[in-house]
């Protein structure tokens, strides 16, 4: 196991751009991973996409497995989108810090 530490004032920079989805699975979230996860999903200047980093640090619940499945599903077509979230409500998540830039690494 590596162990990281980043300053708690690291949201006050300026030059470093944060997606922060809180701790809690939403609709915007689960768009997210699943824009970010398939390779299909092109529009890089959409808000809710990460492919071109625009995002330094994005802050949120991990999709885990059981997220994983449930996004199966909906990209399947076996369950509509508000299923979806409401099935996301029933999952224990915990929170993850990702970095995606040069700059963001950094700040470790």
């Amino acid at each position: 196991m590596n162990t990281f530490e980043i300053e708690d004032s690291f949201r006050e920079l300026t030059n470093i751009k944060i997606k922060d989805f809180g701790t809690y699975t939403t609709a915007e979230w689960a768009k997210f991973v699943m824009n970010n996860r398939n390779r299909a999903f092109i529009d890089e200047k959409d808000v809710l996409c990460n492919k071109d980093n625009k995002y330094d640090i994005v802050i949120g619940p991990v999709a885990d497995d059981n997220m994983a499945l449930l996004f199966r599903q909906y990209e399947n077509e076996m369950i509509d989108f508000d299923t979806l979230l409401k099935g996301m409500v029933y999952k224990k998540t915990s929170s993850q810090y990702s970095f995606h830039t040069e700059k963001s690494i950094k700040l470790l």
